[in-house]
């Protein structure tokens, strides 16, 4: 059977509303939470106010922010996932889905050429919106994720060598949590992304989806990452700053770390935070039509995370 790309238009354009007024109940949760310890009067009245505009937003069925960020998409489809049209009409159903959105939800016009600054009004064009890919060893069905992220700051990258170790890696990570708050170039509190080698690319794509793809309280399987993004939420919260940054004590609502190997010589670290208006929804697709809601992409399975040429099912299931 095929997933039918009717099915596919439908949960696509429900996903683009969901994320831009519905806030993950793991991110609200983790906001109240900061909401009831924070000490900073200014701190205090902006998590409030945050927690009165989300209910206003989902009452009203309204953007929870005016800045609607730049909409992508992430897809995992398992092994035997089958789709009608393939692989260029699922991407043409993403894009259309990211369109209609602008206009019907409404998002804000956010893409325009670097050079022309042409605007479609659309926030689609080349490369917009980025459709990132996964696969599972098992399934038919297909997960649908979409993410509207800030595309301005809230990011940076520094090329690191295993002499700094994790000294050096805390260093960057307090320097660019500052310039973020001080430079009001992040909106906090926010969900911090560490990602840890590959190359610069594959570095900045681990802590964008470190930020976006881990929910408020999930850990690395490694125990010691675990360890280290405890530690990492505690000292991100340590350095006197709270909501938007003014004075305060909750910067971090959750700091998650992913890694992928790298050159020998180095060590490359990105830092990403994903704003106070932590944006996704997910949705799964079966072929005989059923749909599965959730908040939690669940993109950081035992197969992503493999570090064997073969997988270890594929292995048991050859002896």
């Amino acid at each position: 059977m095929v997933i039918k790309i009717q099915d596919l238009r439908n949960v696509a354009g429900d996903l683009m509303a969901k994320a831009a007024i519905e806030i993950p109940q793991d991110y609200l949760d983790g906001l109240k939470k900061a909401a009831a310890s924070e000490e900073g009067e200014l701190s205090s009245f902006v998590l409030q106010a945050m927690l009165d505009n989300y209910e206003a937003a989902k009452e009203d069925r309204r953007a929870m922010c005016g800045d609607t960020g730049v909409p992508r998409w992430f897809v995992k489809l398992g092994n035997e996932a089958r789709v009608e049209g393939g692989m260029v009409a699922l991407e043409e159903a993403l894009r259309r889905a990211t369109a209609e959105a602008t206009t019907g939800v409404p998002l804000r016009p956010n893409r325009v050429h670097p050079l022309w600054r042409t605007d479609h009004d659309n926030n689609v064009g080349i490369g917009a919106p980025e459709i990132e890919y996964g696969f599972e060893p098992e399934g038919d069905w297909i997960d649908l994720i979409t993410v509207h992220k800030g595309g301005l700051f809230g990011t940076d990258y520094r090329m690191l060598f295993p002499s700094d170790g994790i000294q050096g890696i805390k260093r960057f990570y307090l320097d660019s949590l500052v310039a973020f708050g001080k430079r009001g170039l992040a909106c906090q509190p926010a969900i911090i992304g560490i990602g840890l080698g590959g190359s610069k690319d594959i570095c900045m794509t681990l802590g964008k989806r470190a930020s976006t793809l881990r929910i408020v309280g999930s850990r690395n399987s490694d125990p010691r990452i675990a360890e280290l993004e405890d530690e990492f939420m505690e000292l991100g919260n340590s350095i006197g700053m709270g909501a938007m940054g003014f004075v305060g004590k909750n910067m971090v609502i959750d700091c998650n770390i992913e890694v992928g190997y790298c050159h020998t010589g180095g060590m490359p670290m990105s830092v990403h935070a994903f704003c106070l208006s932590s944006r996704r929804a997910v949705a799964r697709i079966w072929p005989d039509g059923r749909v599965e809601h959730r908040t939690d992409p669940d993109w950081f399975t035992p197969y992503q995370r493999r570090d064997t040429v073969d997988w270890p099912l594929q292995q048991e299931a050859a002896e």
